[in-house]
């Protein structure tokens, strides 16, 4: 059964169309495989085995009835960020320990119309505040390249899961790179959608105008059949755009000639990795020779990045957090008295990391320092977005490394908090922009850990993002590559 959770998503949709196999398998191999490898990789935070097999025993009927929904009968998994009815709901965090929501987040209720089968639910560092995984309120998931390196945050254990084949795609959220990082991190394809292409409701909030869900899977088509079914308008969410939803798996193409390609100068300077600036460059330089234009660019406000984010980011996770106060939902800690039971409950239910942004961000929106912090980042963040639309009049795709390092080691950053932000260098000016943002494996350091090729394109273009990911991915094999715990 192992060779069922080899195949692509695309690949076992093709064998279940032609009835070569059934989702009852599928799904049964794919809970193998979890109950093989997750007691050391740790991606799962919760397994919905009874679920799954009943989801996966419909899908089975359904197909034998004519139907031919876009994921029926795919055995999926999503980060627990994402509430699910019915389904306990953590975020990752001691404080939600318990919560089963009652009603179903937009995206899981795209997959289920969709005939996706549902695996569990996949750790994250709390409130996806983490770069790493290691602020988990309940354990850490680790990379399967290499087990003593971590497998990136916050969207650690939907990566590492797709890294393992104990799930065949996984839904992940991108704050400031909490979807491209990992997906970096443990070599897969991972997508960030622009802002408003998929329903943030029933994502449970960190920093609501840069969150945003999106899909990890082994392929850049896979990646594309997940991103046409959860994109789209939502009336539960004011903040989803009304653009058409196209096709984006049928309407895949490796055709980059005449393909305007800019190397942000800004991404390519001092304290990258050199396997890692290697393996970018090189990845550009084989889409040129496929007969794309190379050019570089700059990002004039490149540097002020780092500072508006985290402002504006901890900001609203002071606002969003605000509601975990023991009283509606989640852990309780009861005490003798109304602001007792709130500071004990916060008190114990968060975790270090969380409690952290919470004091900046409430500091940061206090009397006197509002104008001074909070109003200013907003000015420069307006800045930086005007660089990138100056940038997707020139060129249709920006590309620069994902993180300016390879894994790095459990430990290694836990204590300084400045070196585990500056993971997300890289990503966060996409998420201050609101543009969509895609990782793809393009390389392997000296020590045999992925690396990941960062795909920038200007808001509502993935189509064209996807198209120059498909069409790397169509010349090379980095993404095809296999790794350490499978080959034991």
């Amino acid at each position: 059964m192992t060779e069922l959770t080899q195949l692509t998503l695309s690949q076992a949709l093709e064998k279940l169309r032609a009835g070569d196999i059934t989702s009852v398998d599928l799904t049964q191999a794919h809970l193998d495989q979890i109950e093989a490898y997750d007691p050391q990789i740790k991606a799962y935070l919760t397994v919905t085995k009874d679920h799954a097999l009943e989801q996966a025993q419909a899908a089975d009927e359904a197909r034998a009835n004519g139907d031919d929904k876009p994921l029926l009968g795919i055995p999926i998994a999503v980060k627990d960020v994402l509430s699910t009815k019915g389904i306990e709901t953590t975020c990752g965090s001691k404080i939600l320990k318990g919560y089963t929501p009652v009603f179903n987040a937009t995206a899981i209720q795209k997959l289920y119309d969709a005939g996706a089968v549902l695996l569990g639910k996949l750790n994250m560092d709390e409130f996806a505040m983490g770069s790493s995984t290691e602020n988990s309120g309940y354990f850490t998931t680790l990379n399967p390249w290499d087990l003593e390196h971590v497998p990136g945050g916050s969207s650690g254990g939907s990566a590492a899961a797709v890294a393992t084949n104990m799930a065949m795609a996984t839904l992940g959220s991108d704050t400031g790179g909490s979807i491209r990082q990992p997906g970096s991190f443990c070599g897969v394809t991972a997508l960030k959608p622009s802002y408003g292409r998929v329903s943030r409701y029933g994502l449970i909030a960190y920093g609501s105008s840069f969150d945003q869900t999106g899909p990890l899977g082994k392929t850049v088509e896979d990646v594309a059949r997940m991103l046409g079914v959860i994109a789209g308008q939502d009336p539960n969410d004011s903040t989803s755009m009304p653009n058409e939803v196209p096709d984006y798996a049928a309407n895949l193409s490796t055709d980059v000639s005449g393909l305007t390609i800019g190397m942000p100068v800004e991404y390519f300077g001092d304290g990258l990795q050199p396997e890692v600036d290697k393996a970018v460059r090189d990845a550009i330089a084989q889409l040129e020779s496929m007969g794309a234009t190379v050019k570089e660019v700059s990002l004039k406000h490149a540097e002020y990045c780092l500072p508006a984010y985290y402002i504006i980011a901890v900001a609203e996770a002071s606002a969003n957090l605000a509601r975990y106060d023991g009283i509606r939902f989640g852990a309780r800690v009861e005490k003798a008295d109304l602001v007792s039971t709130y500071k004990a409950t916060r008190g114990q239910g968060f975790g270090e990391e969380v409690k952290r942004r919470i004091m900046l961000g409430t500091y940061t929106l206090s009397a006197g320092y509002y104008d001074a912090y909070y109003g200013k980042a907003q000015a420069v963040r307006t800045l930086i977005r005007q660089d990138f639309d100056t940038l997707f009049e020139e060129v249709d795709v920006l590309m620069s490394p994902v993180a300016p390092t390879t894994a790095f080691k459990f430990g290694e950053n836990t204590s300084d908090p400045l070196q585990m932000i500056l993971a997300d260098i890289l990503t966060i000016s996409a998420n201050l922009a609101g543009v969509t943002g895609m990782s793809i494996p393009c390389g392997l350091d000296n020590n045999g850990l992925p690396i990941g090729l960062q795909i920038l394109g200007a808001p509502y273009t993935e189509q064209t993002v996807l198209n120059v990911g498909h069409a790397y991915q169509n010349a090379t094999d980095w993404h095809t590559q296999v790794p350490t715990i499978l080959k034991g």
